[in-house]
């Protein structure tokens, strides 16, 4: 394998190098510093083994058994921040952090082999890498509080200080945790990366907390080279955009290892015993390029190619070696070239172990399904003291029928009351009981501990919720209405829904993710209070998205969902119908058939709602409506005109939007031959779109139709019947279908 020119550089820069006297390898290299000479060896021992990993990257590559080429070459320095904390403190890693992750292994005792056969594993994607098992190469390992991060934008940032959150809250709350208490948590990024939304969402976050007095245990790492892909970072930008009120700010040379330790250890220690953030600004330097495919000539001179050689900081670590007289150059030089050797080895091997084989082991981890022991935890409820007291004696199975607003908050104060590790939080969610009343009463009940406002940034709150869940509590972050959880989709998509996946369910974040959505709600439009589209996030693996319409199986599928996080890990998104929050009547005004009564606690394994069953209303056998949400009251309203014609119509309720109930789709279909679905999401993109594939794949050869809203926003006041579902446009649709 040839030599490179970085490899080349660093051989002859070692070769000019000239011994120093012998010095007691315990004590400090420098004057006041904490790096020793003993610790500095082992340090540089890492930091060659990252280098190592990276040339064998793209000999892998070049091989056509290697399919990842980002390097942590000129970030070597990220050893000393591993060494500079302790083995249990939670890290959430960037993509170049080799010399880390190879130290914090080292850390926990392992083998010096056992890290480099994870990260040779990951390059390979062989099944047998420890973490994502093949799905792709991140830093991960959860006997190393590595939590895998795939984020290449900073998006682990918010989770990264809900992590911070969560040990501070398991504290207050006496929760057990999978943290130490007075643990500290890491988060690495890019410079590039201090510029996008989620980056500035996890700092805001960070300051906010402080600036009210909460604790928030936090060290920002950047690892700051000058340069995004090809795009340069202005000098003094970095500096300028972390100084911010709460954080305290240290800096140092990254490519300087005894400098970077000694402010790695300041910083660690003003974590540690201030529970304050920080942020950790090491200037680095990038070699190899951004990837294996990166010409960077194309858009660097020459000049600042050789002035980030010269600051390698491999080369600048054994200076400090041979200069303290802990090693010679001749030793330097063989150690480095029989670890090379032997990493090169370890990567010829890594192409030999097995590699995912088949669609269904890919997706193995996606989200498993437990009905069985979902159906046993759902039903499970508090104490009968311990519900007298959360309900001040008034039990609400002894109320009058409830509403779907008031359904699910009952429920919520339920599971408050059974599940010590509950937080219920969100905008306006604590005193005001949010926008409409769904959580009122909560935070009197059960405490600010456990229900407590945050401030207005969706991604934010998401955030607060996957570090929470991973470390080891139940969110239920609500978000005030669904057009705003699109600000902040890629916290489900990017973080929450892909954990599991490249973890291989060794780290996951339960959660319920409550939002207020869809439309048809009276004197309160407009977009962005009417939003009707779900596709975003229909797509996304493995997530449950609950859609119930009546007050009985909010709280049913509610407490279904509560089970399924804590049983399966899974990220549900549960979407309640704004309109039908105090809807009190079904046909006529003051009948009360959209009410329901709250059912006690002995019979809720009976009214157990299963992940992915509908429910079904009438038993005719002319035409089957399928629908939810929304438009569940308007089929039936229409059903009913029907009947009275003389036509048998059955009305489908989905309930669950993802997964879709197949089963008992296929089968109400069936029973008529003919299935009008109702969809008050868009044409394009909606949900009547996934219904009917299913029945087509099903092979269904019944008579298929559809009425949907337009493609279209919501717009304000009157004009939004305009472009939505309604009523009449169902029933004219079924009128045709049965001729």
């Amino acid at each position: 394998m040839a030599r490179d020119t970085v490899e080349t550089h660093f051989i002859q820069a070692v070769t000019t190098l000239e011994a120093g006297a012998a010095r007691d390898p315990g004590r400090p290299l420098r004057e006041g510093g904490p790096l020793t000479g003993d610790l500095c060896r082992t340090l540089f021992q890492r930091q060659t083994d990252s280098r190592l990993l990276d040339i064998a990257a793209r000999w892998l590559r070049g091989q056509g058994e290697g399919f990842y080429t980002i390097g942590s070459a000129g970030h070597e320095g990220n050893a000393a921040v591993a060494a500079a904390l302790r083995p249990t403190d939670p890290a959430l890693l960037h993509y170049r952090s080799g010399a880390f992750y190879l130290t914090r292994s080292q850390q926990a005792g392992r083998l010096p082999d056992e890290g480099l056969r994870d990260v040779l594993m990951g390059l390979a994607a062989s099944t047998e890498e420890p973490i994502a098992g093949g799905r792709h190469k991140v830093f991960g390992h959860p006997d190393l509080a590595v939590i895998p991060q795939t984020s290449t934008i900073a998006s682990h940032l918010p989770r990264a200080v809900g992590v911070a959150f969560a040990i501070e809250r398991a504290r207050a709350l006496d929760l057990r945790s999978p943290w130490p208490r007075d643990a500290v948590v890491v988060c690495s990024f890019g410079d590039a990366s201090v510029n996008h939304a989620t980056a500035l969402t996890g700092l805001n976050t960070a300051a906010y907390a402080t600036y009210q007095g909460q604790a928030m245990p936090i060290l920002f790492v950047c690892e700051d080279n000058g340069i995004g892909i090809s795009v340069r970072t202005p000098r003094g930008w970095v500096e300028a955009a972390a100084r911010r009120p709460g954080i305290e700010y240290f800096s140092a040379d990254g490519c300087d290892l005894a400098d970077s330790y000694a402010a790695a250890v300041r910083a660690v220690e003003h974590v540690r015993t201030r529970r304050s953030p920080a942020f950790l600004h090491l200037s680095t330097v990038r070699l190899m390029g951004h990837a294996g495919s990166d010409v960077e000539s194309a858009y660097r001179t020459q000049r600042e190619l050789r002035a980030d050689l010269e600051r390698d900081p491999l080369v600048g670590t054994a200076r400090m070696l041979v200069a303290a007289g802990l090693i010679t150059p001749e030793e330097l030089l063989r150690s480095y070239e029989s670890a090379r050797e032997h990493v090169l080895r370890l990567a010829l091997e890594s192409t030999r172990r097995p590699r995912l084989g088949s669609a269904e082991e890919v997706m193995r981890p996606l989200a498993p399904r437990r009905p069985d022991m979902i159906a046993k935890i759902a039903p499970v409820a508090a104490e009968a003291a311990v519900r007298e007291k959360a309900f001040a004696g008034s039990l609400p199975e002894a109320d009058k029928p409830m509403t779907l607003s008031q359904s699910i908050n009952r429920t919520l104060a339920d599971a408050l009351a059974v599940h010590p590790e509950m937080m219920v939080f969100g905008e306006d969610v604590a005193k005001k009981g949010g926008v409409y009343g769904v959580t009122r009463g909560l935070q009197k009940r059960f405490g600010p501990g456990r229900v407590f406002d945050t401030h207005l940034d969706e991604q934010a709150i998401l955030g607060l919720a996957l570090g929470s869940a991973v470390s080891g509590m139940l969110p239920v972050p609500e978000i005030q209405y669904l057009a705003y959880l699109h600000n902040a989709l890629d916290q489900i998509r990017g973080e929450a829904a892909t954990q599991r996946f490249f973890s291989q369910g060794a780290y996951v974040n339960p959660m319920v993710v409550r939002v207020a959505g869809y439309a048809y709600q009276k004197g309160f439009g407009g977009h962005f209070h009417n939003d009707n589209a779900v596709g975003a996030l229909r797509d996304i693996p493995g997530v449950v998205i609950a859609s119930p319409a009546r007050p009985d199986d909010a709280a049913a599928m509610l407490r279904t969902c509560l089970a399924a996080a804590r049983t399966e890990g899974s990220v549900c998104v549960f979407l309640e119908p704004i309109a039908l929050y105090n809807t009190k009547d079904l046909f006529e005004d003051g009948d009360g058939g959209w009410l329901a009564p709250y059912v006690p606690p002995a019979r809720w394994s009976e009214t157990h709602v299963p992940i992915g069953r509908a429910r079904s209303y009438g038993d005719g056998r002319d035409l089957t409506i399928v629908t939810f949400g929304n438009g569940l009251r308007m089929s039936l309203r229409a059903a009913v005109r029907l009947t009275q014609e003389g036509y048998g119509c059955r009305v489908l309720d989905l309930r669950w939007l993802s997964p879709l109930p197949v089963d008992d789709l296929i089968r109400a279909a069936e029973l008529t031959g003919k299935v009008l679905v109702a969809d008050e999401t868009r044409r394009t993109g909606g949900v009547s779109e996934g219904v009917m594939t299913e029945l087509l794949d099903a092979g269904f050869s019944g008579q298929i139709a559809r009425v949907t809203s337009s493609d279209s926003f919501v717009p304000l006041g009157e004009a939004a019947h305009h472009v939505l579902l309604s009523e009449d446009e169902i029933e004219q649709a079924a009128r045709k279908l049965l001729g």
